[in-house]
């Protein structure tokens, strides 16, 4: 077992019983029972459409076997999780998707755009320049090297406030992960949307345990107020599809700015350091962070 202390949920490493190698993420996180629900229904929605996306099991977890845990918090944690949790494939040797990697790794704009497309459809905002939430697997051999798509946890924001919600919303996507490869994302539209069916939706509504389904009368009514706005969500994607995205130039010319709009009024000795904002802290190792 391998506790994984970057991210807030602080998933771990764990070999399970059917020999697999799963980085594990808690029901007593922070985050709660609802990101693990978009985990799954995200996740699962992916790989309904072709994209990359480890394997989900759900995994039954026993906190005595993390008894030797230094952490306190992570004891905690994992005293809070006993029972049904819910795992991901570990990818050996993956690498995380960061700007140095993305100035040079290849991705062209159709695949690009099947994945904003989808982030749009779940209201996933969470895959940014700096923190992408996408995995460069595999790292070595001869199999060439694909992008993986993790960690769907803060998407459908809507489960938070049901009341109100509207399908039809926009968000604003300019700062995706993947928004400088140029994402063809009306033609992810037209390739994608037809597939997202009341069957397809219902299959991946039906992942999800009974126990992780709240606020409503019995957990098969959450599953259809899921499918319900899914389904009218991509019905009305023409008004939420993103398709203005920055270049790379002007990304740096807005980051350059931003950066000089935090120097203005400092003393000297504070200019002199590091500014973190938006960046993932220094020294952390990404290659085993899926979560």
């Amino acid at each position: 077992m391998t506790p994984l202390r970057s991210g807030g949920s602080v998933p771990g490493v764990f070999e399970a019983d059917d020999l697999g190698t799963y980085v594990v993420k808690f029901t007593g996180s922070a985050q709660g029972r609802k990101a693990l629900v978009a985990e799954v229904i995200v996740g699962e929605l992916a790989r309904a459409l072709g994209l990359r996306f480890p394997e989900l099991v759900l995994v039954h977890f026993d906190p005595e076997i993390a008894d030797s845990e230094p952490h306190q918090e992570v004891r905690e944690l994992h005293s809070a999780s006993a029972g049904l949790n819910l795992g991901m494939d570990y990818l050996p040797g993956a690498r995380d998707f960061t700007p140095e990697v993305a100035r040079t790794f290849p991705v062209d704009p159709v695949e690009a755009g099947r994945i904003v497309w989808l982030d749009a459809l779940t209201v996933n905002v969470d895959r940014t320049v700096h923190s992408s939430n996408l995995m460069v697997w595999p790292t070595f051999g001869i199999a060439p090297p694909r992008l993986w798509l993790i960690d769907h946890g803060a998407a459908l924001v809507f489960h938070h406030r049901w009341e109100g919600t509207d399908p039809s919303k926009s968000y604003d996507f300019r700062h995706h992960a993947l928004g400088h490869y140029g994402p063809d994302v009306r033609a992810a539209d037209a390739e994608l949307a037809p597939k997202v069916t009341l069957d397809v939706l219902h299959e991946v509504t039906a992942a999800v345990p009974d126990a992780w389904l709240t606020g409503f009368a019995t957990p098969d009514e959450a599953r259809e107020a899921y499918v319900a706005y899914l389904h009218a969500r991509v019905r009305a994607s023409e008004a939420w599809l993103p398709t203005d995205f920055p270049t790379r130039e002007e990304l740096a010319a807005e980051e350059a700015l931003r950066a000089a709009k935090t120097q203005e009024g400092r003393p000297n000795w504070l200019k002199r350091v590091p500014d973190l904002h938006g960046k993932p802290a220094a020294e952390q190792d990404w290659s085993v962070h899926l979560g």
